[in-house]
């Protein structure tokens, strides 16, 4: 099973959704390195579960314990192991899956490839809980990185066709204090962000889910970072961004919507500024053969609605080959999104720290 990631620094998450204990390795940190630890536990705390009706009723504190790599709040050159104990975990909702796989869910492709052995509480090592260690070692490394001058920032772009009205590229340029850590729910606008939590408990109340849009701005990264072909600054984001459960597609810049334009359109003009060259518009997102121009670089990531809803699907019996029907149980994220923005923010931080180490 594959749950590392880097090169340069590598990141092991290990744990399921309803075992002792989740928690992350994070290898290839220098000595020395100051860690502001309740600046990491307010970044943990935007992606906790249990704080808002649009969220899932379990509820973790997500505070981890730091079990080597740390003297204090300073990191001594080893590996970093932090651990998250569970302790609001349910088991029992989750004993009608293990023969009866969830539609959208990895709940059956885990019983092909690991067979009865698996574990299925919670999703087990497929859940989103998963998550949680991953900001852990993104949290540090978005503070490294901000010793370098880069900033990561994320939004709700869009949950179903509700966009946040506003240009989130502008609005962390024009204010570089700017920060999600203060809003209730991470969209820039607020009139946008009510209309969407309205939405998400329209279709709670319908025993469904939604999915939606992250987008994520990068400043700061200067030119020259990534390889062409199979290592560029596209391809390392890509691998770590889909290593967040329910991720189904990602998009550089113009993404997809370039298809649609003609190369005058979608070409980003050379021009000089302050005695650097920049482009006009940044259109390929900051990026160029897989390698960073020096502009802002933006992404957006796609989520699906969560899979484990209470509507009535259908499905299998793995023990007996039949076909029935299945309501699922347990405690569920009727829409996933407004905690994936600070894992957005994490995987970003991780894959652009490994890369500047090239």
């Amino acid at each position: 099973m594959s749950s590392s990631y880097g090169k340069n620094i590598k990141v092991t998450i290990f744990g399921q959704s309803h075992s002792k204990a989740i928690g992350m390795t994070l290898e290839g940190i220098p000595g020395g390195k100051k860690i502001d630890l309740e600046k990491l536990y307010a970044f943990l705390s935007r992606r906790a579960p249990g704080k808002n009706a649009f969220s899932t009723p379990r509820k973790e504190a997500d505070i981890p314990e730091f079990l080597s790599g740390m003297v204090g709040d300073i990191t001594c050159g080893t590996p970093i192991t932090a651990a998250i104990m569970n302790t609001n975990t349910r088991s029992q909702d989750y004993d009608i899956l293990k023969d009866i796989p969830r539609p959208g869910h990895a709940d059956y492709t885990g019983y092909i490839k690991y067979g009865e052995n698996r574990d299925y509480t919670g999703g087990g090592h497929f859940s989103g809980r998963l998550t949680a260690p991953l900001c852990i070692a993104g949290g540090i490394a978005l503070q490294l990185l901000e010793e370098s001058g880069i900033k990561i920032y994320a939004h709700i772009a869009s949950i179903g066709s509700i966009k946040d009205d506003a240009d989130f590229l502008k609005t962390v340029q024009d204010n570089t204090s700017f920060s999600m850590e203060r809003k209730d729910f991470p969209t820039v606008s607020d009139e946008s962000g009510r209309k969407m939590m309205e939405f998400i408990a329209e279709k709670k109340a319908e025993g469904d889910s939604v999915g939606g849009i992250v987008e994520c701005v990068i400043l700061g990264v200067p030119a020259g970072i990534g390889d062409p072909m199979f290592d560029g600054v596209e391809n390392r984001i890509a691998q770590a961004v889909f290593g967040i459960p329910a991720v189904k597609g990602i998009e550089f810049g113009n993404g997809f919507e370039a298809a649609w334009l003609t190369g005058s359109e979608n070409n980003d003009a050379f021009c000089v500024k302050d005695g650097k060259i920049v482009t006009e518009t940044n259109n390929c997102g900051g990026i160029l053969g897989g390698i960073s121009d020096g502009m802002p670089i933006v992404f957006r990531a796609a989520f699906k609605p969560t899979p484990s809803i209470a509507k009535e699907q259908k499905s299998v019996r793995l023990d007996t080959m039949e076909e029935t029907t299945l309501v699922v149980p347990g405690r569920h994220d009727p829409c996933i999104v407004p905690r994936a923005v600070p894992v957005v923010e994490a995987v970003a931080a991780i894959a652009l720290y490994d890369m500047l180490n090239d």
